[in-house]
Formats: C-alpha cells, sequence, structure tokens
C-alpha cells in the first residue's frame, strides 16, 4: 500500500523552525553521571540524574542521584564541556534539589518503610561541597521549590503507597501534605516549618493526598500536584489553601493503544484522567502540567491552567502526534501511557516565554512558544538521553539543561546523562528526518527502527527491522529537505497481510520499480534467514532461502545488508558463523539469474571491548562500500567506521571451498559525525546510501526507542 504526503497543518509550525535559521535550541554537550565517582570507585554501579538545578549564576548544576544516594556537581562554566565536581554523601536517599544562590537545598527519603515514612531537608554549601544544615520533615519528601525571593522552602510530603499492596490503589496511611520551611537564603529556619494538610480536598481518597510536585512563583503561591488524586491546590505562603479543584479529564482519539509490533494510531480513550506529575508556574496566575498518569490515567499531553481553576489550554494528542512524527514514540508503551510527558518547565529566553514539556518515554522534550497562553506554538522537538526526569533553564546564558535518569550500563547501554541545550542563532540540528506532514487513514505516520538504506535518483528507500514485527515497511526518504523528510511509505505484504517473520535489515533496488530485501533470520524464533523480492506495492513476490552449505555455521547474526551489481546480489553477514576463521565474516553472493551462490571472506577490526560486525553494504562506481561497527556506545565506542572494497576483488568462490579474502580500504571514521550534535556516540549505525554523484547519507537504529534515547541519526558525508 502506498501512503502519499498530505499536509498536516498542526505541525508546520514545528517544521519552519526546524528549516529556519533563526534562533533554536541545539544541544552542545553531554555529561555522563559516571564521571562524578571517585578513584578507585565501581564506575559500573547505576547512578541517575533525576531533578537537576543551578546556582544563582548560573555555573554550577546539580543533580539528585538516587543510586548513589548523593548530590551530583557539574561545573559548566564552559556549557560545551562540563567538567565533574563529584558527589556529595546525603545519607539517604535524595528526591529532589533546589538552589538559592550557592546554596542547594536537598530533599532526603530516610523511610524504613512505607507505612514510616521520614525524611529530611538538607542544606549544602555547594563551593564546600559541606552539608550545613537540616530540618527533619515528618514524611518522606518529594519535589522541593524555594521561593523567588529565597525566604521560605515548600516541599510535597508525598508518603507514597506501597504499589504491591491493594492493587497499588490510594488509600493508603499515612497521608502526605505539604511542609514550608523559612530560610535565610543559606541556612534554614527549622523552627518556623510549618506542616499544610491537604487531605480532604481531592474527590479520588480524598483521606490519602500524594503531594507529586510543587512550584512556587512571585507572589509566594505554591502550586500543588496531587497526582494520584488527579487534584491540583494552591497554598499561599502562610499555608493557606487559596483554591483547589481537579485536573479533569481529557477524551483521546486517534492513539495506539497496543503493543503488537505495530504503530496503528485508531484506538480512542475517552475521560482520560490526566493524573499531573509536574507543574511550572507561567507566570502568577497561570500554571502548566505534564499529564504522565499513574493509577487510572496519563493523557499523553500537557495542559495549562488558571489559579482559579480555569482550563486554558489542552494539547491533546498534539504534542504525541508530534514525538510519532519525530520517530520516537515508544511502542511498548502504548497499553499504558504512551509518550508519559512527566515533566515541564518554563523559561523565558531573548523575551519569548516557552514551556518545556519532556516525555519520559519517548526521551524528547518539546519546546513551545507560550506568547498566547491560549494557543502555544510547538517550534521544537529537542533529543533527550533516556527518561527525561527534570529540568532547568538558564535564561540568562541561553541554555536549557535535562536530567536523563536511566542507566543501562549493566547491560552495556547508554548512562545516565545529564545534557545541555543552548538557544543559538542556528538551524535547527533535531530531528534530522521526520513523517511531518505524511498521513494514513488521516493519522500520523510512525517510524523507527531503521536499518538498511538505498539510493534511488534523488531518493532514498529505508527498511525498518523485525521490533515493527507486525508492520514491515519501506519508506521513502526525500533528503534534499531540512530535515529530510518521509514522503512515502509501502507495507511489506505477503497474500495481502502484513508479511510477518521478517528481520529487514538490507534493501537494493530490483532495475525493474521493485526491491530486494534482505531478512536476519533467528532459527530460535522461526525466523528464516533469506532474501525476498518485493513489488513496488510492496507484496513479495520470491522468497529465496540460504542453502545448506551456508546454514551449516548459521547463527542469529546473519544478513545485515543487501546490494545489487548486475544479476548479483551481494550480502553482509553481521558477524562471523561457525565454519568461518576467527575475525572474518562473510560476504555473501547470490546470481538472480543462475541461482548460484558464492561468497568472500572480510577481515573485521579486532575488538578491544565487546565484538565488531558488519552492518550494511553498497556497490558504488566500480566499488563496494561496508559499514563496519562494534556494539559500543559513548566514550566506549571505537570503531564506528566506511569500508572500501575494489569490485575486482569481489569474486565469490563456490560456498564450500576456500574463500579468498578481500582487502579493505579505510574510507571514513563515523564517530566525529555522531559526535557533532552533542550527544553520546550511538550504537547502531546500520545505513548507508550513495547517491549517483558519489554523496554518502547514513542512519542509525534507534531500536525502536526500546532502552534507547530514541534518537535517529540521518546525516550526509558529503562524497565519498
Amino acid at each position: 500500500m502506498h501512503i502519499r504526503v498530505t499536509v498536516l497543518t498542526s505541525l508546520l509550525a514545528l517544521s519552519a523552525s526546524m528549516a529556519s535559521a533563526e534562533m533554536n535550541f541545539n544541544r552542545i554537550a553531554s555529561f555522563p553521571t559516571p564521571l562524578n565517582m571517585a578513584a578507585g570507585e565501581d564506575t559500573g554501579r547505576t547512578t541517575s540524574a533525576e531533578i537537576i538545578a543551578a546556582t544563582g549564576d548560573g555555573m554550577t548544576l546539580a543533580y539528585t542521584d538516587s543510586p548513589l544516594g548523593v548530590l551530583g556537581l557539574i561545573d559548566i562554566t564552559d556549557p560545551a564541556n562540563p567538567a565533574p565536581l563529584g558527589n556529595v554523601e546525603l545519607g539517604g536517599e535524595p528526591t529532589s534539589v533546589a538552589i538559592i544562590g550557592a546554596t542547594a537545598y536537598v530533599g532526603v527519603n530516610t523511610s524504613e518503610s512505607y507505612t514510616q515514612p521520614s525524611g529530611k531537608l538538607v542544606t549544602i554549601d555547594i563551593a564546600g561541597k559541606s552539608i550545613t544544615g537540616e530540618c527533619d520533615l515528618g514524611g518522606q519528601p518529594d519535589s522541593i521549590a524555594v521561593s523567588k525571593e529565597g525566604d521560605f522552602v515548600a516541599v510535597a510530603i508525598e508518603n507514597e503507597r506501597d504499589e504491591d499492596l491493594g492493587d497499588g490503589r490510594v488509600g493508603q496511611m499515612p497521608a502526605g501534605g505539604l511542609v514550608l520551611v523559612g530560610t535565610d537564603g543559606a541556612a534554614l529556619d527549622c523552627a518556623s516549618l510549618k506542616h499544610v494538610a491537604l487531605t480532604g480536598l481531592a474527590e479520588i481518597a480524598p483521606e490519602d493526598p500524594e503531594p507529586e510536585f510543587v512550584d512556587i512563583n512571585a507572589l509566594g503561591e505554591t502550586v500543588i500536584t496531587l497526582q494520584e488524586n488527579n487534584h491540583l491546590v494552591i497554598v499561599d505562603r502562610d499555608g493557606g489553601i487559596l483554591n483547589h479543584f481537579p485536573a479533569g479529564a481529557v477524551d483521546l482519539e486517534g492513539i495506539d493503544t497496543d503493543e503488537e509490533g505495530a504503530l496503528t494510531f485508531n484506538a480512542s480513550q475517552p475521560g482520560r484522567l490526566r493524573e499531573p506529575d509536574a507543574v511550572k508556574w507561567i507566570d502568577d496566575d497561570h500554571f502548566a502540567i505534564a499529564n504522565e498518569g499513574d493509577m487510572d490515567g496519563g493523557s499523553r499531553g500537557w495542559t495549562i491552567f488558571s489559579k482559579d481553576g480555569t482550563e486554558i489550554y489542552e494539547s491533546g494528542t498534539s504534542f504525541e502526534y508530534a514525538v510519532i512524527a519525530a520517530g520516537h514514540y515508544p511502542e511498548e508503551r502504548s497499553a499504558n501511557k504512551g509518550v508519559e510527558p512527566e515533566s515541564v518547565t518554563f523559561g523565558e529566553f531573548e523575551g519569548t516565554p516557552m514551556v518545556f514539556v519532556g516525555a519520559e518515554r519517548a526521551s524528547i522534550v518539546g519546546v513551545y512558544d507560550v506568547t498566547d497562553l491560549a494557543a502555544p506554538v510547538l517550534t521544537q522537538l529537542l533529543p533527550s538521553g533516556i527518561g527525561p526526569e527534570g529540568y532547568v533553564t538558564i535564561p540568562s546564558r541561553n541554555l536549557l539543561v535535562s536530567a536523563n535518569e536511566e542507566d543501562l550500563g549493566e547491560d552495556g547501554g547508554p548512562r545516565s546523562h545529564v545534557m545541555i541545550f543552548q538557544y543559538q542563532d542556528a538551524p535547527a540540528s533535531y530531528p534530522m528526518l521526520t513523517s511531518d506532514g505524511l498521513l494514513e487513514d488521516g493519522k500520523p505516520v510512525g517510524w523507527g527502527a531503521n536499518s538498511g538504506l538505498v539510493a534511488d535518483g534523488g531518493a532514498i528507500w529505508a527498511v525498518n527491522d523485525s521490533f515493527y514485527a507486525m508492520q514491515p515497511t519501506i519508506f521513502k526518504i526525500d533528503p534534499s529537505q531540512q530535515p529530510a523528510r518521509i514522503t512515502e511509505v509501502i507495507r511489506v505484504t505477503r497474500a495481502g497481510q502484513p508479511a510477518q517473520k521478517l528481520d529487514m535489515e538490507g534493501i537494493t533496488l530490483d532495475g525493474e520499480g521493485g526491491f530486494w530485501v534482505a531478512s536476519e533470520g533467528r532459527t530460535d524464533r522461526v525466523v528464516p534467514h533469506a532474501l525476498y523480492h518485493v513489488g513496488a506495492d510492496g507484496a513479495i513476490e520470491d522468497e529465496v532461502g540460504l542453502p545448506a552449505e551456508l546454514l551449516a555455521g548459521e547463527t542469529r547474526f546473519g544478513f545485515e545488508g543487501v546490494t545489487r551489481v548486475g544479476d548479483v546480489l551481494w550480502m553482509a553477514v553481521q558477524r562471523p558463523w561457525g565454519d568461518d576463521p576467527k575475525d572474518h565474516v562473510k560476504l555473501v553472493a547470490y546470481n538472480t539469474d543462475s541461482k548460484e551462490w558464492g561468497a568472500v571472506l572480510y577481515p573485521l577490526t579486532v575488538p578491544a571491548t565487546g565484538w565488531v560486525g558488519l552492518s550494511e553494504i553498497v556497490a558504488h562506481d566500480g566499488n563496494v562500500y561496508v559499514i563496519e561497527r562494534d556494539n559500543q556506545i559513548g566514550d566506549a565506542a571505537v570503531t564506528k567506521k566506511i569500508y572500501r572494497i575494489a569490485a575486482d576483488q569481489m569474486m565469490p568462490a563456490p560456498l564450500g571451498d576456500e574463500l579468498p579474502v578481500v582487502v579493505k580500504e579505510e574510507v571514513r571514521d563515523l564517530i566525529p559525525d555522531l559526535k557533532a550534535t552533542g550527544g553520546y556516540v550511538l550504537d547502531k549505525v546500520e545505513g548507508l546510501a550513495i547517491m549517483e554523484d558519489g554523496t554518502a547519507w547514513i542512519s542509525t537504529d534507534n531500536d525502536g526507542v526500546d532502552d534507547h534515547s530514541g534518537e535517529t541519526m540521518f546525516f550526509s558525508i558529503g562524497k565519498l
């Protein structure tokens, strides 16, 4: 099925911003939290940057690290080169941090159990890295906010529930509340500590409020979200309740609610409770909430309220739709709360008031111009680390900072990162690829886990891999636009139904308007190693299985790319099979006319850590190009390179014979390119397309946003 371009007007402002050379946020640096560990510490331990704040001069960042029980510090005097300042031990689990001048106020959870919650508010001299005071809070703290005048601190006492008890429902005693503590901007006045009861307000479990997030406006008024109670409360500086009202519900249409390995936005959820997490004042009368959801809700967007309870703006599905177009939709969270907006913050940059909305599961940040509170305009989407949790704006330095809590180091994945963005007079560098403007049955076209590429005139075709097992798709990309744009999708079918048991890792043109697709097999999942001849309409016309001589040494790491030279298809095998010499892989040939098979051997780089394999193969102008990559991420990455093999070496020997070994020539080290956007080096460089004039395009695989930042890099490296 072909799906052609239709204008999606609600996202045009976003596209216009990305293409312009006006002021935009671009990421300039990433800081992995293990850098703050002291010499001799086990840097493999889990760390996590969660809530983050900046000193008054904007030169130092402080973030809570719950797994380590510390406050992490970062020097951003040069924001493009953040430097570690180490960790401060807190004697408990830090839950939030706020800063007045150079003093950090940290909530520390010391609870023995859910029924005996306890915690303290700690002050830290940031320059001296020392604890200077503390107050007993009488309960388990969550969010913290400091007043604009620096004279008091508000602390949400959550006293969170046991999610394994009573189906994880409220109420569960003891109830949470709000604490207000006076301060002179350095020392706490514990004698002034006041408990503000929030019971009896919400319609849902009024006996058990669980305050989640707080913020204070210039009038000294604290707004509090009661997430599980779906309620909002406003309190004056003396602890008097000024107003309270339900957060309300949203009717959602055109969303994905099934985790079935396909992006299908055709379901609805009427009356979905917002259940907000973060809240942030925009001015003294209006605040924004991020509607993450918890027990019964999550409306996948964000809302602006007046403090009198009037709803000013509701994003509905528009935010999630923009995330879908950017390739960040988390399919494996469809049955839960979709993109899960969790974080929201505010800042005025160059005279423009802006709200920043962080989607925890999509690992992306939406930038909204809120000059008109009733009609915010989404101007950018920024790539975050995995699981953005907290943000801080530093308008005086044109900086936005995100803290990303997920640390997958134990599994060889990305570490927790703090990422720094600068508001610049420059084009937006992200996203690099979008399906903005493309509709299928009136719904946005989702994409992700892109693998192989092939050039076709001025266009590029791409395939997704087995992450979308129920929706194998070929995408047509127009790389002439900024960002590059998906303009057409072809669903791959077998007998009129989505073709299952495919792991499409490579694509090439058949010279007749159709395609050859290489599928990486996995016998333990009954996915065959095979070649598929696919028509222009997506229908599989022929399936070519591998011969017994080749399958004798098979592993799950099969074909990762395919290219065509006349009647011969060449496939790159990702990693050595059982009958390959050490550190060599096969480049396999199949003659579509004679049906003969053959191969040559390719010498792999010997890795210092992990493994190295091939992820793409492309024939062009008398040479064959391959991508060779290791499975390392960030600073551990060593091999992400393009190599060239002269075509006259590609003389396949029959399978079973001694195979000739080709000579490779390095063409380009891609690691500098992968660092160019200020992020950590991504693992899976999997796509290479070479245009007729020799211009090469590179793409990365975002693993369907599963345990991944969701970023897809799609960029040109010029002429080879």
